[in-house]
């Protein structure tokens, strides 16, 4: 695949457990992949800044708040939601790293650990954090989480702009809650919290299928044992 939005560069400061909180057992999605889809999926919107974006089974919200950093002139308010009220906790942390405040909070707990064992790591985390603040200093993004299956019906405040997931699939990480996980259910779910220029970028494993036809499929590109579709509300 070409990519066109994820930059080929450094993506080190993204880097789960340095500065970003991190949910054991749960897989994170790669950070240049994450930015891809999002610029794809940011072709297809009629609205280009002041974004709303939406992760309907976002774990730790790790790929949220990546693209929250590497976006934030563009996005405004970004929600998550899990059905695992674990990981629902460290996806509050982690988009509080999108303040301003929240970020320096992080640093003072960076610096405490760097005092405790003088570590090389803590030393390169706090730099890491100092270049992520830079991203957001002049920007305010909004963040809100909650407990929800998203298999079982879902519900926002506000129609989101862009909807960003990676779906629960593989060995480390199933759909909890659900025997049988299906795309098509969790489409069901999100079309009516869907405007007409709401657009999906959708990642799953090869073996599932969106036969969904209530979608209008825009994109679809494989990478491995990844495959993403970007997709839009018909009618």
């Amino acid at each position: 695949m070409e990519y066109r939005y994820g930059k080929n560069m450094n993506y080190d400061d993204f880097a789960s457990g340095r500065v970003f909180y991190h949910v054991k057992g749960i897989t994170n999605f790669p950070a240049r992949l994450a930015q891809e889809i999002f610029g794809r999926c940011l072709e297809y919107t009629k609205k280009k800044e002041n974004l709303c974006i939406y992760d309907c089974c976002c774990g730790g919200a790790y790929m949220l708040t990546v693209l929250g950093f590497m976006n934030a002139g563009v996005i405004s308010r970004i929600t998550g939601s899990d059905i695992n009220p674990d990981a629902v906790g460290v996806a509050r942390r982690n988009l509080e790293l999108l303040q301003v405040g929240g970020m320096d909070n992080r640093i003072k707990e960076i610096r405490k650990l760097a005092a405790t064992y003088g570590k090389q790591s803590h030393e390169e985390a706090e730099q890491s954090c100092l270049r992520l603040r830079r991203l957001i200093e002049n920007y305010e993004i909004s963040t809100d989480t909650f407990i929800a299956n998203a298999l079982e019906g879902l519900s926002l405040d506000r129609v989101p702009d862009i909807i960003i997931t990676d779906v629960p699939y593989g060995d480390l990480v199933t759909w909890e809650g659900s025997e049988s996980g299906s795309v098509n259910r969790l489409l069901d779910n999100l079309y009516n919290m869907c405007g007409s220029d709401t657009v999906i970028g959708i990642c799953m494993d090869k073996s599932q299928k969106n036969t969904h036809g209530q979608f209008r499929r825009l994109e679809r590109q494989q990478l491995g044992k990844r495959r993403f579709e970007i997709l839009k509300k018909v009618g």
